[in-house]
């Protein structure tokens, strides 16, 4: 123990000069110009237009006050010839402070030293060890210096500063004295002054680095927050293609299955079909139950951990033909719906009915959250080149509840318009103040007709493949 004390005091003294150095000495005379008011200061709210350029430069503007007005009262105070100097020394380093503020201590710091052990010679009636001008210099520069450094750099120029008044206050003044009542008196009041710099100031610093601390914290939170909102954003795109990719496994599934029984059965259908037609067919044959395999692979990757347990995962996939049953269950909700469908019927892919599907279902569920005890209307036409949606709803009648969703709903339709090549447009309306989603998704004229039942027949031996 008692050989590991002085290493541990030893390896604490060396830190301490380490930071010493790094924050006092190191480009302590480097360029750091003080930047003017930013645009989110309350003054550069609150100030009117024309005069939020003027404002930025306060701080500068209140600095070259202060240096000189310290100046000033030096001339004022001082009637020697050493009055200029005394200016020069309380001004100058505030001054400083504008563009290089440690440099601008150790100027103040070196003044004070000078005065503080009587080296300038001047009367001790303006203050000792410090005149009061380069009293009140000296607690600014050291303010302006800690709120423009680490908070470690503050203490340790409050303690270099209470250093000096601790030499300045042992010093031997035998030569400026010639009695000991003099003498006792002139150490009470160097003692008192040195005590009040060093309040004041350790007060000052006290506030400055507390205030910086806050603002850096709140500045802290601000990027986490806005890190977390991105990565929520992020998870929530994740989360809404995986569903998408869930949904249009089935038809991918369903597609791929066809393939696989057509080429099956397609060497039945001739007879005495070429060897080599039948080697092809059975290639294809193979090649789509493998890629049904792969598939189900990557719908075990995709799958996300909160998945609808109480959805049949045997249930097809909806489309537009099952609108009817999706706006019966909307209107036993409490929301009353228009359908109307205009233009010619016809088959569309089945990833483009799935998509429209989804993306009324998803409007009609924003409408009853955020929009209670209004009318929707959902418009389905059938255009040329394509698949029209329109989807309305009026403002809420009733006290909207507060909905936890990230945008889920419109996320997600915006995901699967983008799949297609397709375009929507949601927003607010002007004219009643209720919401429209409008959504255009490009589809040829002729669907893929689906074989049926005695087209895809195949032999008793022919087994068809998982989907």
């Amino acid at each position: 123990m008692t050989q590991t004390l002085p290493r541990t005091e030893l390896r604490i003294a060396r830190s301490a000069l380490s930071g010493l150095r790094q924050d006092l000495i190191d480009d302590a005379f480097a360029i750091r110009p003080l930047p003017p008011l930013s645009s989110g200061h309350p003054l550069m709210r609150r100030a009117p237009e024309r005069a939020r350029r003027y404002v930025g430069w306060l701080p500068h503007a209140a600095l070259s006050a202060c240096a000189f007005y310290v100046m000033a009262m030096s001339v004022f105070l001082v009637d020697d010839d050493m009055s200029l100097v005394l200016a020069l020394l309380c001004g100058v380093p505030l001054l400083l402070t504008l563009f290089r503020p440690v440099g601008a201590w150790w100027l103040s710091f070196g003044a004070s030293a000078v005065t503080g052990l009587g080296l300038l010679g001047l009367d001790q009636t303006v203050g000792w060890p410090w005149p009061i001008p380069l009293a009140i210099s000296h607690v600014l520069v050291m303010v302006v210096t800690a709120a423009r450094t680490r908070p470690r750099a503050a203490a340790e120029i409050w303690l270099l500063t209470a250093l000096l008044a601790a030499v300045a206050a042992y010093v031997d003044t035998d030569s400026r004295y010639t009695s000991d009542s003099l003498q006792m008196l002139a150490d009470s009041q160097l003692t008192s002054d040195s005590f009040q710099v060093l309040f004041v100031s350790g007060l000052l610093l006290c506030a400055v680095v507390t205030a910086r601390s806050l603002r850096e914290s709140k500045r802290r939170i601000a990027v986490q927050e806005s890190v977390t909102v991105e990565e929520r954003s992020r998870r929530t795109t994740l989360e809404e293609r995986a569903t998408i990719a869930r949904e249009l496994h089935d038809v991918v599934a369903h597609h791929m299955s066809v393939i696989a029984i057509q080429a099956e059965a397609a060497p039945y259908r001739v007879e005495n079909p070429p060897e080599e037609l039948t080697r092809s067919f059975a290639t294809i044959r193979e090649n789509a139950v493998i890629a049904l395999t792969e598939l189900r692979r990557v719908l075990g990757v995709v799958r996300a951990d909160d998945i609808d347990t109480d959805a049949d995962p045997e249930a097809p996939q909806p489309t537009l033909a099952a609108l009817d049953g999706l706006l019966a269950g909307v209107r036993a909700a409490g929301l009353a719906v228009d359908h109307v469908t205009t233009g010619a019927v016809r088959p569309l892919p089945q990833g483009v009915e799935l998509s429209a599907y989804r993306i009324v279902q998803e409007a009609l569920s924003n409408a009853l959250r955020h929009a209670p005890g209004s009318t929707a209307r959902v418009e389905v036409s059938y255009v040329l080149g394509g698949l029209g949606l329109r989807v309305v709803n009026g403002p809420p009648t009733k006290a909207v509840p507060p909905s936890p969703g990230m945008g889920h709903g419109l996320l997600g339709m915006r995901e699967r318009v983008a799949m297609l090549d397709g375009e929507i447009r949601a927003g607010a309306r002007e004219e009643d103040g209720g919401y429209e989603v409008t959504v255009f998704i490009p589809a040829p004229e002729t669907a893929v007709t689906e074989p049926s039942v005695m087209e895809t027949a195949v032999p008793e031996t022919a087994a068809e493949p998982e989907a």
